[in-house]
């Protein structure tokens, strides 16, 4: 278990954080938007404002773990750049992307991108008790609520700079164009789990009730033991899909809401859906050490995503915490970091992970930084693995 933990604390030291100071941007602010698989930087690229809040999100959490003030500088940086250039100050909320030079590129306001704002800010402050990041947090869920809810109070998603509704063509995949995805309400829950647990804010754990409810009562199928993805404005789902990573994701970042909640009522009504989703994704999807992507119409995507890898290991983990007598979780999170380690993070000088591999472990050659390759995923799976099963003092 010790030499578990170390090495991914050493990951995350060791590779992770350098990897990500070194992509500081001093001219225009914020952190260079991509690097090629040819380790090139271009420092013109498009910054998006994902990147950015994750950026913010994964150095305001490692200070909070590691103390180190070099991480709290790194997180002041992605503050400035955020207050500064992706706020929208005439029409509120955040912008999708900006220009290498902070100048607005695309001016679509997402409720999944104002998600991942808050969850940033909210982070933000609890690292510094800068009380402004709090404010901003507040201001944005206030955007949220006004503008991106239907009459019933459920999460719209696409909207263009003014808040008129858009084509949800950013969030949808796989051939349909959803009005309404589990992804974005997962990332919603996900932010104001952490408002909420640096706040304890009533209205804020109203709407953590509402989004429980909503996850029980029209995102999850009882029967196939999944999360249905992509659907329209009336809850019906689209497409018959499996998706592995965000089922898995979804398990411990729902029962880590029910944990900040601490209402029995919820954890009595969810805790039996996030164990039947954790169980179903063992029984299908681990498979050769890694988790298959996910399996559309019953043909398996046998794809190995980084960001897929990093959640499983997080979700085996808080599986195994929930059944310490069934080894078998924590055995299978071990195995899958080993499968990491071999496959997924890139071994040459000046790398971080690949995007992804086939079944034969070769990587796509795909860019290792770009506007949704961030380190989020794969250093919150760090901080996790740290953080629940203890390091040496």
């Amino acid at each position: 278990m010790q030499a578990f933990v170390n090495e991914i604390k050493g990951h995350l030291e060791n590779k992770l954080i350098p990897f990500w100071e070194g992509l500081k941007d001093e001219t225009y602010g914020g952190y260079y938007g991509y690097m090629g698989y040819d380790l090139k930087v271009d420092k013109f690229y498009e910054k998006g404002c994902i990147l950015n809040s994750r950026i913010l999100w994964f150095f305001s959490n490692a200070y909070r773990l590691l103390g180190n003030g070099d991480l709290m500088e790194a997180a002041a940086h992605a503050y400035q750049f955020l207050k500064g250039h992706c706020l929208d100050s005439q029409y509120g909320g955040v912008y999708w992307s900006l220009a290498y030079d902070g100048q607005v590129k695309d001016a679509t306001k997402h409720t999944y991108n104002q998600a991942f704002t808050i969850y940033a800010l909210a982070s933000y402050y609890d690292a510094s008790k800068d009380e402004e990041a709090l404010a901003l947090a507040f201001q944005i869920q206030k955007t949220i609520e006004e503008k991106c809810t239907d009459a019933k109070g459920y999460y719209l998603e696409a909207f263009n700079r003014a808040f008129e509704p858009e084509e949800n063509d950013k969030l949808s995949e796989n051939g349909v164009l959803a009005d309404k995805t589990m992804n974005t309400l997962l990332h919603v829950l996900e932010a104001y789990t952490e408002l909420y647990r640096v706040s304890q804010d009533t209205k804020t754990g109203r709407r953590l009730r509402f989004m429980l409810d909503t996850v029980a009562e029209k995102v999850y199928n009882p029967k196939l033991g999944r999360q249905e993805v992509f659907f329209d404005k009336d809850w019906n789902p689209l497409l018959d899909l499996y998706s592995y990573g965000h089922d898995i994701e979804a398990a411990w970042l729902i029962d880590r809401a029910l944990a900040v909640l601490a209402d029995g009522t919820y954890i009595d009504k969810v805790a039996p859906i996030t164990e039947a989703v954790t169980q179903n994704i063992y029984a299908r999807a681990y498979v050769g050490h890694s988790l298959l992507n996910e399996a559309e119409n019953g043909a398996a995507d046998t794809t190995r995503v980084w960001w897929v890898q990093a959640e499983t290991v997080v979700g085996f983990v808080n599986a195994w915490q929930k059944h310490p007598a069934e080894i078998k979780w924590l055995q299978a999170a071990k195995d899958v970091w080993g499968y990491i380690k071999e496959y997924l993070i890139d071994k040459r000088a000046g790398s971080e992970w690949f995007w992804s591999v086939d079944e034969t472990g070769s990587p796509a050659k795909r860019p290792i930084v770009e506007p949704w390759k961030c380190p989020y995923h794969n250093g919150r799976m760090c901080m996790e693995v740290i953080k629940r099963l203890g390091i040496d003092s």
